[in-house]
């Protein structure tokens, strides 16, 4: 049996009591853009909070492994770490990616504890993030009511990733914006550039893609290649290490550390 720690209810830290690790778990790249991003990142979350231990561990395609990061923070004797996975959809790797390789490590190292965070979205702070990049791109708050927004994914087979990117557009939607419309890289409609060309047909006069992605890769390229095929007024950058970013990432981690666990048991 693989016995897993998860949040429950919260509880108040015992007074003293060590901090748990923060492990920042991130997809990976082949790309070395991916891997410098995620690290810029971990950097301005090591920044505000100083007395916090955060690592970086990688699913795939960059080093240092996840598995491999657990194994050397059980060698220093640490016994609790928040697993914090950087992703902005609960969708596959944070539903079964991410907590088969928490269940094995936790099965090898059973001294220490891991406790799987949520994911990151959806958020308001992610919404500050992306309308950061917007203006960092050109566009003011005056812009707001005359410009139609794209709101580009990556895109994913699950359902629940898909409903929560179009319930955010509705979100994004009401804080001003003429319109906002989700679309997606990958595995669902519509395209980045279907979307953008759907807005021009509407009348909108400015067109902009807000990419709802954390670091660059392949499917940020598309991206960015459909907004400009397209015509695209304005394309923003990627959220990176976007301060508001970084600050939900410690929320996260808060929300998890600060919590009573249950020990789930998986079959081996």
């Amino acid at each position: 049996m693989h016995r897993l720690s998860l949040p429950s209810s919260p509880a108040v830290p015992g007074r003293g009591a060590t901090a748990p690790v923060l492990l920042v778990i991130a997809h990976g790249s082949r790309d070395p853009r991916h891997a410098a991003t995620v690290h810029a990142l971990v950097r301005r979350v090591r920044s505000l909070r100083p007395g916090l231990r955060v690592e970086t561990g990688f699913l795939d395609f960059n080093a240092p492994s996840v598995t491999g990061v657990l194994e050397g923070l059980a060698a220093d004797g640490v016994r609790d770490v928040v697993a914090l996975p950087l992703l902005l959809t609960r969708a596959f790797h944070a539903k079964a990616d991410i907590p088969a390789v928490l269940h094995e490590a936790s099965a090898r190292l059973p001294h220490l504890r891991i406790r799987q965070a949520e994911v990151l979205g959806p958020a308001p702070l992610l919404l500050d993030a992306l309308e950061r990049r917007l203006y960092e791109a050109g566009l003011t708050p005056a812009d707001k009511s005359s410009t139609g927004v794209v709101l580009a994914s990556a895109g994913s087979s699950d359902p629940e990733a898909i409903a929560v990117i179009a319930e955010i557009a509705r979100e994004w939607r009401r804080t001003g914006w003429c319109a906002v419309r989700p679309a997606f890289a990958s595995a669902s409609l519509p395209r980045t550039e279907d979307a953008v060309r759907e807005l021009r047909a509407e009348g909108v006069r400015r067109v902009a893609v807000a990419p709802y992605v954390i670091a660059p890769g392949f499917l940020p390229d598309r991206i960015a290649h459909g907004a400009r095929s397209a015509g695209a007024d304005v394309l923003a950058g990627v959220l990176g290490s976007a301060p508001e970013l970084a600050r939900l990432l410690l929320t996260r981690y808060d929300s998890a550390a600060s919590a009573r666990t249950r020990v789930v048991a998986l079959s081996a």
